[in-house]
């Protein structure tokens, strides 16, 4: 009567029919989740939480239980208002008369409504078999009563029915008319006419009456929230909750008709209790609407309570809930209804039913969206194991029901929707931080495997350009223990770029009972989480470490996403450190992580590889068209001391773009100086390393013209947009002790790049020809360019063809780099700088 009395017929079944559009769009997805496995107590908490994870379980675990003690509290106060207007004094008279002998204030109604809360919460605490036999006795009440309605329709004459106005004199009154079927009475109710509410005095709109109406369809979830105390849940939830939403679908409709056809619209928006009147026999009416409330009130209850439990249980917010865990013999959550029952009761202060109304259907519709949420994700992720035996829903039809809560929700009450929304994303946050991990699962990750893989398929290496590289790193790592600074030190030179750590366990497959490398991951990754570094774990078994690093640089990453250069730290006779014992990630607190790695190589004990074979790894990279980069002493880099050192003068980082060991060949506009100076720039780039300045050295030998040359590097940087400062380096002393120095003049015409690059791969004699003293002489003019910089770039040359010069190649590589601090020898083989836009 509220509803068609306010909005007449037409928006009346306007809203019925948005309503059950949305509640139709959530019931396909609530039957969706509820046959694809085991359900447990929590209903629609339970399905959001083991679908969307712990963060949205959790918070719209807290929003559906206000959305259920708060209906509970609505539905208590309509009772409490059916009771008053069936046996309450009516206003202005000091006693009553008859069966109107129940006094009326606000404080009276509390006491009333607190009576038959306790009534519910007796009922509840009994368990949830006495609950099913008095929720099916209510059935069988209201059934017969909605048949004797129907019936009155037709059989009652028409009749005037005086109606006492509660903001008037008593001795006023209203007649509203029952009119029997006319068609006039029909046009009258046909359009809207929105008046005061006179239980609140409030005026009426659409969104307001749709909110109060809205409150009478949201039964759908009480089978759910009951899907820990069923017996077959998967089967029972799908065929109850169809089967009373089609039920209550076509009575509303059916009722809504009927009182448009016979009531006047004075007797439906000033009297909520005229059936009573019309009725054949009026007692059995209000007995229907007591058990109705009364039924609605304790599913409420009852569901709230059910929600808590599952709640505390799940652990999502520790001791809090630690109280609601507690059950009876029968397994009763007795602590999570008296719980329940006490938030009701705090509700019921408000007072009047249509105060909260709006508030509690601003929460269902939050969570009918987010169920709807849940079963589109789930559809989305495309899981195998995704495999609900009801089929009748698609994702159109979980988009179509988040996009009409949405807008209810928003039409209904925006400061309302705001304020949920705003208290949902608090909870989401504190549980994001705060609760613990859960092994439920996901879908999160489901999904964005999803894309990734997708995504994958779309990055074509064909559309590869230079001008989008980036650098894509394979560190190569034997233990962590002495890895730390370096492994920090590679996550500053990806440049958003794939981040591999890659290891090789030497054995042998064949002769093993299981992957060893299975127990090792979880040490892997954990180390990643704790050192707070973007990168990826490849391990691998292989004969040898040459042979596993080939391995991983022929199988590390995916489609477009592959290391284009290998990162190894270098090969001497210096005693490992454990650097992870000391880093910060393991010092503030005791962490055991550490101890899943083994303990580090003694100074006497064996290498697990050779020179040659190191020198082989480098070879092979190059052969694979991958950049080399050597890190020297990367674990003495205190990067947190470098960089909040005194600002005057900040801290450097050096580059030496020229190859030292073949100062014939210097050339600084290579593949391999541009790579090299790229890299440098990359690591300025980082936001740890910006406030360190790049100090470019020119190696320069007299009458070469050095301010030519450097006019001509300075444009160089200009063009690829490099901030650098350049330094003149005087180094005719170093070159005199070049073999090539005795043969002929230093300052000759420099080869072509092609000659260079073939020299390079197939001059065997070069390193031979190249003494110690010389290196030693390039390594103390190195050494004297100060101040200390934090880390230094030099050129790698190519490993020699000769194989046998491996040894000597690597000795030089010691010489040119002791005593030099952190430093990175760069050799590169990719064009990796464009000027271009």
């Amino acid at each position: 009567g509220f509803v068609v009395g306010h909005a007449g017929l037409y928006q009346a079944l306007a809203m019925f029919a948005v309503s059950y559009f949305i509640i139709g769009m959530t019931v396909l997805s609530v039957c969706a989740i509820a046959t694809n496995g085991a359900l447990d107590a929590g209903g629609a908490y339970y399905m959001i939480s083991r679908a969307l994870g712990p963060e949205f379980g959790g918070s719209i675990g807290i929003m559906f239980f206000l959305a259920n003690v708060c209906g509970s509290a609505l539905y208590v106060l309509g009772l409490v208002e059916a009771v008053v207007d069936s046996f309450g004094i009516p206003p202005g008279q000091k006693a009553g008369t008859g069966v109107h002998v129940l006094p009326q204030s606000y404080w009276y109604e509390l006491l009333y409504g607190t009576i038959l809360l306790a009534l519910c919460l007796v009922v509840c605490l009994v368990g949830a078999s006495i609950y099913a036999k008095a929720t099916f006795l209510i059935f069988l009440i209201v059934a017969g009563v909605l048949g004797t309605i129907l019936v009155s329709f037709f059989a009652t004459r028409p009749l005037g029915v005086p109606i006492r106005m509660p903001h008037l004199n008593s001795s006023e009154t209203e007649n509203g008319n029952f009119t029997g079927f006319s068609l006039a009475t029909l046009r009258e109710n046909l359009g809207g006419g929105y008046g005061v509410d006179y239980t609140t005095g409030q005026m009426m709109s659409f969104s307001s009456v749709f909110a109060v109406m809205f409150n009478g369809c949201t039964g759908i979830m009480a089978g759910s929230n009951m899907s820990g105390d069923l017996k077959r849940p998967s089967y029972s939830i799908p065929r109850g909750t169809i089967s009373a939403v089609l039920f209550t679908y076509l009575v509303y409709n059916l009722l809504a008709f009927l009182m448009c056809a016979t009531c006047n619209r004075t007797l439906l928006q000033k009297d909520y209790g005229f059936l009573r009147d019309i009725s054949i026999f009026p007692p059995l009416v209000t007995v229907g609407i007591y058990a109705a409330t009364l039924s609605a009130a304790m599913s409420n209850l009852i569901g709230a309570s059910r929600i808590l439990y599952a709640l505390a249980r799940d652990d999502l917010f520790g001791r809090a809930l630690a109280l609601a865990k507690k059950t009876s013999a029968s397994g009763n959550p007795i602590m999570a209804v008296i719980l329940s029952w006490l938030v009701v009761q705090l509700v019921l202060f408000s007072g009047k039913l249509n105060t909260i109304a709006g508030v509690v259907t601003t929460f269902f519709l939050l969570v009918y969206a987010t169920v709807n949420l849940a079963c589109l994700a789930l559809e989305w992720a495309s899981a195998p194991n995704f495999r609900p035996t009801f089929r009748y829903f698609t994702w159109h039809t979980c988009l179509l029901g988040i996009a009409g809560c949405c807008v209810m929700m928003f039409l209904i009450s925006p400061v309302s929707a705001s304020a949920s929304l705003g208290f949902l994303l608090l909870l989401l946050l504190a549980l994001h931080y705060l609760s613990p991990s859960s092994t439920w699962g996901y879908i999160s990750q489901a999904l964005i495997f999803h894309q990734v893989r997708k995504y994958l398929l779309m990055l074509d290496v064909r559309k590869d350009h230079v001008k989008f590289w980036r650098p894509q790193m394979l560190l190569m790592v034997q233990n962590p223990r002495g890895s730390a600074r370096l492994i920090d030190f590679v996550n500053d030179l990806k440049k958003s770029g794939l981040y591999v750590l890659g290891h090789v366990e030497l054995q042998d497959l064949d002769a093993l009972p299981s992957d060893p490398l299975q127990p090792q991951q979880d040490s892997w990754l954990g180390l990643v989480d704790k050192l707070n570094v973007k990168a990826f774990v490849s391990l691998t078994l292989a004969p040898s470490v040459r042979h596993g690093v080939r391995q991983l640089l022929f199988t590390s990453g995916l489609g477009g996403m592959r290391p284009n250069t290998l990162v190894l730290g270098f090969y001497d006779d210096a005693a490992p450190q454990d650097g992870l014992a000391q880093h910060p990630a393991f010092t503030s607190a005791r962490e055991e992580l550490p101890l899943g790695f083994p303990p580090l190589r003694a100074p006497a004990a064996p290498k697990l590889l050779s020179p040659r074979e190191y020198v082989g790894i480098v070879a092979d990279a190059l052969k694979m068209l991958r950049n080399v980069l050597l890190a020297r002493q990367l674990e003495s880099l205190d990067k947190a001391w470098e960089l909040r050192r005194a600002a005057s003068p900040p801290p450097s980082i050096h580059v030496w773009p020229v190859n030292l060991l073949r100062p014939d060949s210097a050339r600084y506009a290579d593949t391999c100086s541009l790579f090299l100076l790229q890299m440098a720039c990359v690591l300025n780039m980082a936001r740890a390393w910006r406030r360190a300045r790049l100090r470019l050295f020119l190696c320069v030998e007299a009458g070469a013209m050095p301010h030519a040359q450097e006019d001509k590097l300075r444009q160089l940087l200009k063009d690829l947009r490099i901030q650098a400062q350049i330094q003149l380096v005087p180094w005719d002393a170093v070159v005199r002790l070049h073999w090539q120095a005795q043969r002929g003049p230093p300052g000759g015409p420099a080869p072509t790049e092609e000659e260079e690059e073939g020299a390079a791969v197939n001059f065997p004699a070069n390193a031979t020809q190249v003494s110690d003293e010389y290196v030693c002489a390039a390594n103390k003019m190195v050494l004297e360019q100060g101040p200390a910089p934090a880390v230094r770039f030099l050129y790698l040359p190519r490993p020699p063809a000769d194989t046998s010069l491996y040894p000597l190649y690597l000795r030089q590589l010691e010489l040119l780099t002791r005593g030099l601090g952190p430093t990175v020898l760069v050799h590169g083989v990719s064009a990796v700088t464009s000027t271009q836009l």
